[in-house]
């Protein structure tokens, strides 16, 4: 293990094309991509692929689907002409044909287990408005109505769930998901994200609602970790973004429904602040019952080495076995890709190769961007404190409730176009389009929500090769929880000494910052397996910024602003299939 790994900038999975043409005189598209995603098994000739998909299944527990792992393995090496293949039979071909034309077709299984993991995002957003309706009464329960100290008090409080998140529970993710799998571990925060806010409810001092929201924060950070995780592992490629999507539509749905009881309980006199807080057990409870009816996910057992039950449970989640069986290979073969460079097995050497191996540091380089621009738009600001700005621009506490309702509300309606749009604009897009908009202050919640908000849990989720899975997303997680908590700990303080226009003010010229990060660090994933973004972090990062400086720029500045008529040049990565039907 001490061999020093092949350098992945190098696999020869990544093939260069020649200097491609733009266009032919029929103003056709002829180019090809500078980098081309290679299928692995189209290194081998299809009898070669089929008796290694038969030894596969006879040496992984799964002899009675030699046949199926045969045929399916014809399918993965060429999807996109299944139709042309005689070993399959017509329910075969039916079940690919109808998957290729219904884009949400998917068995109940699959729906089931996203929409409950979405309803685990609900948590952090229902924790949050409960925080932001309590903030307006629980610091005169406790004396902190001063300037100074007790605003620095009144924001560790609010901060503390997110530092705890993103420094501790964050990192615990790596031995709760090895000891207990995907499912265990979203059990066990499940609990705990059940049982703190119920004690946040009950504390009777500053210092007990702290030491429950340190516990809340281990539970938030951990589950933030692991549930897109789970969601990316299970859901196909073709619309993996739009369902792995749900959590952020309902960590908005939590921001609304943590309003909807903040404005339900506001007359309840001096507990209202603390049933805001505790009814943020809901969909924890929720989750935590929910979580024992879904099957683990298949690439946590295929990683384990229980390849029969990793194959079950993708039949469970796939709508026909030819569909599982294709699936489930082909994200073992590139498994197997990823073990020629991984450089060790431990905590600490997965960890390490995250900032040290060239493509899975270009991936970490894009997760720790969109995490941390998430943050710096100051978005949170609003989510942590509205109510408490509305009170201070002038608003009663009761109409400061409603108005944040409302931005709740917003939120929820603005993030349900991005669940169409992910897996056909992509995540690049939709990051990038957020940048200038958000200046224009009342702009801000809905351009962020068809934008930076949704995609940065869902892109880091599915960045990172399976190896470092959980490594790259508990610090893609750390980047986003930590921020978070840097946001809600120091507002309080800057409303006072830079007013609130210049809080915000200096938010805004961050995202311009944001934005630019954005541009040179992520890359497009849409569309691709999980096994097929491994080849995506390849090109060296000098190389791709050259590229997006250099000609996807000058393009999008003479197509949509100058309005010229011009073919739009080759992009950096492309499928290989893709590009041979644009060279035929």
């Amino acid at each position: 293990m001490n061999e020093k790994p092949t350098i992945m900038d190098e696999k020869p999975s990544i093939s260069k094309s020649s200097e491609p043409e733009m266009a032919d005189p029929a103003g056709r598209r002829q180019s090809v991509a500078l980098n081309i995603v290679e299928n692995p098994l189209k290194r081998h000739s299809p009898e070669k692929t089929v008796a290694d998909a038969r030894i596969f299944a006879e040496s992984h527990d799964l002899a009675e689907h030699v046949d199926l792992f045969g045929r399916a393995a014809l399918v993965a090496r060429d999807p996109d002409h299944f139709e042309t293949m005689t070993e399959l039979d017509e329910q075969e071909l039916a079940a690919l044909s109808y998957e290729r034309d219904h884009k949400w077709h998917g068995p109940f299984m699959l729906w089931y287990a996203i929409s409950l993991c979405a309803v685990g995002a609900a948590t952090q957003g229902w924790d949050q408005t409960g925080s932001n309706g309590a903030n307006l009464s629980f610091h005169e329960e406790f004396g902190l109505t001063g300037e100074g100290r007790d605003e620095w008090v009144v924001g560790v409080i609010n901060a503390i769930i997110f530092l705890t998140a993103g420094l501790i529970g964050a990192f615990i993710v790596d031995p709760l998901n090895h000891y207990f799998g995907r499912r265990g571990e979203i059990f066990i925060t499940a609990c705990c994200l059940t049982a703190t806010p119920i004690g946040s409810g009950f504390a009777r001092s500053w210092e007990g609602l702290f030491a429950a929201r340190f516990v809340m924060g281990i539970g938030i950070g951990a589950k933030n970790a692991t549930v897109p995780i789970y969601s990316a592992e299970m859901a196909p490629a073709r619309v993996r973004g739009a369902l792995v999507m749900f959590w952020q539509l309902w960590v908005v749905a939590g921001i609304f429904l943590g309003f909807c009881a903040n404005v339900i309980v506001k007359d309840t006199g001096d507990i209202s602040w603390r049933l805001q807080l505790g009814s943020a057990f809901i969909p924890s409870l929720i989750l935590g019952i929910g979580i024992f009816f879904c099957p683990e996910s298949p690439r946590w057992l295929m990683k384990h080495g229980k390849h029969a039950k990793g194959f079950r449970s993708m039949s469970r989640l796939r709508a026909h076995p030819i569909i599982a069986a294709r699936d489930f290979y082909y994200s073992c073969i590139i498994y197997e890709e990823e073990l020629k460079v991984a450089r060790g097995s431990g905590y600490f050497s997965r960890l390490w190769d995250c900032f040290a191996v060239p493509r899975i540091r270009r991936a970490n380089y894009g997760a720790s961007t969109v995490m941390l621009a998430q943050q710096m738009c100051g978005i949170n600001i609003i989510s942590f404190y509205s109510s408490t700005i509305f009170v201070e621009a002038g608003y009663s506490e009761t109409e400061a409730l409603y108005a944040s309702l409302g931005y709740g509300a917003i939120q929820v309606v603005a993030t349900i176009p991005t669940l169409f749009l992910i897996d056909t604009k992509g995540r690049r897009t939709l990051t990038l389009a957020i940048g200038p908009v958000v200046l224009f202050v009342y702009l801000f919640t809905i351009a962020y929500s068809l934008g930076e908000g949704p995609v940065a849990f869902q892109y880091s989720a599915e960045v990172f090769p399976t190896i470092q899975r959980e490594q790259g997303m508990a610090w893609a997680v750390c980047i986003n929880n930590t921020f978070a908590g840097i946001l809600s700990l120091t507002f309080p303080r800057m409303q006072t000494v830079m007013t609130p226009t210049g809080a915000f003010g200096f938010y805004a010229g961050l995202n311009l910052l944001a934005w630019f990060m954005i541009f040179c660090f992520v890359r497009e994933t849409k569309q691709l397996t999980l096994e097929e973004l491994d080849q995506v972090f390849s090109v060296r990062t000098s190389h791709f910024i050259k590229h997006e400086l250099t000609v996807m720029l000058p393009y999008f500045i003479k197509r949509h602003i100058l309005r010229k008529k011009i073919m739009k040049p080759p992009q950096i990565i492309e499928r290989e299939d893709k590009v041979d039907t644009l060279s035929m």
